[in-house]
């Protein structure tokens, strides 16, 4: 069946987008991770997903989380960090044996997302939605629209001075760790004044470690109107504009899946894929997620995800170039390098399910990323435009078959490590 229906009403869509992502801005609470906001949020866009866009399964979900370890890990940083340059001068073992720590503390905790120190924080329940929209006829295959309902905390290094600033910053965190770890390792070697004299001058790191935990302030949330509702309403708007327009495709069920806690690690997504992926076994499930839909300019798929260590979905990113292009689109490939971060499609596919993530911006810190700049008053409807026809298009292709006989990972599919 052809949308070409909803590709010549996408202007209504996202005028719908933007009314929509204003009143959650506006009207509800802050949408930290685990908060009452991303409940009220969640609740309320189950509502509309089931009263205007034709969803008859319809669910809000509550998961177990600690979302202050994301982040608060940066306080064990900055302890393990400071005892690898102190000790440095008077127990060179004991500085070697801190920085290791603290590196494999930031690779596991912030770079592969791993819930090393979630435990020491506060428990808090997060909220997902899952909302399907039937086919008419026998069901063949399933194409779920994600985005994260929750807002970040603010970074105030990128609010006052910019993204260079703030990468800056924990760049040189971490150099300074390496640094001591060198020096402790040649003071072990039988190094003599030189390494103690560049001990001295690597005091100038301890600033970078002890303004680890303020790289983000736990006490303002974002309103998130791009990064992520934006990603929300993409799916919404698409399924309310079939519902609008009459449209039930014949073999494939559409879905929404809003999901909370992105911003504090995926713990959402996780939480998802973990209790649903036995149940979308059943027929081939692609699951595309967005992310920050807003400058044209910088519309992609991202190939690889998680600070670059996980692989995305090939044929499903193909497909979206392929609908994208088509239209006259300009949409590029992409990845989410390192120090980049991650998306909830990262967990998807570590959940053994098909997925990709599309995202509309600079990977290069824009000056709204996290910050309170990220307003309704800073959408960008043409972003929003592109990215949703490309989305309707993709969407029509799936239900033509596109992805029936591609290969890629799925929630039966035997895995390397013997898991299925």
């Amino acid at each position: 069946m052809t949308l070409d229906t909803l590709l010549s009403d996408s202007a209504s869509a996202v005028a719908y987008m933007v009314r929509g992502i204003t009143h959650v801005c506006r009207n509800m609470k802050k949408r930290s991770p685990g908060s009452d906001g991303e409940r009220e949020a969640a609740e309320y866009m189950a509502q509309v997903l089931e009263s205007e866009c034709g969803c008859t399964d319809v669910r809000v979900e509550a998961f177990d989380e600690h979302p202050g370890g994301f982040y608060g890990y940066l306080y064990f940083s900055a302890v393990l960090d400071v005892i690898c340059g102190a000790a440095f001068f008077f127990l060179p073992a004991l500085s070697i044996l801190s920085g290791v720590l603290a590196i494999l503390l930031m690779l596991f905790q912030f770079i592969l997302y791993h819930e090393i120190v979630d435990r020491f924080f506060a428990l808090r329940r997060g909220t997902n939605v899952t909302a399907v929209r039937p086919c008419a006829g026998e069901c063949r295959r399933r194409v779920f629209l994600n985005g994260h309902l929750d807002a970040a905390w603010e970074w105030p290094l990128n609010y006052h001075f910019g993204g260079v600033v703030f990468e800056a910053h924990s760049v040189g965190a971490t150099v300074g760790v390496l640094y001591y770890i060198a020096l402790s390792v040649c003071r072990l070697c039988g190094a003599g004044a030189w390494a103690r004299t560049a001990g001295w001058i690597g005091l100038l790191f301890f600033p970078f470690w002890i303004g680890l935990p303020f790289l983000r302030n736990k006490n303002r949330v974002v309103d998130g109107a791009n990064d992520n509702l934006s990603g929300c309403y993409m799916g919404v708007a698409l399924l309310r504009a079939m519902e609008l327009h009459g449209i039930t495709l014949e073999h494939t069920e559409v879905g929404v899946l809003l999901t909370g806690s992105e911003e504090s690690g995926l713990r959402g997504a996780k939480a998802w894929s973990r209790a649903h992926r036995e149940e979308y076994a059943d027929v081939p499930t692609f699951i595309y997620s967005f992310d920050t839909i807003h400058d044209p300019r910088f519309l992609m798929t991202n190939e690889r995800d998680l600070n670059g260590t996980v692989k995305a979905d090939r044929a499903m990113s193909e497909l979206f170039l392929t609908a994208a292009a088509e239209l006259g689109i300009p949409c590029r490939r992409g990845w989410v390098p390192p120090m980049g971060g991650g998306t909830d499609s990262a967990a998807f596919l570590q959940g053994g399910f098909r997925a990709v993530c599309i995202t509309g911006l600079n990977h290069r810190l824009e000056d709204y990323y996290h910050t309170r700049r990220d307003s309704c008053d800073n959408l960008d409807a043409r972003g929003l435009e592109n990215c949703y026809r490309a989305a309707v298009k993709t969407v029509e292709k799936i239900d033509a078959g596109a992805l029936d006989r591609t290969q890629g990972r799925s929630p039966t599919t035997k895995r390397k490590d013997g898991q299925t």
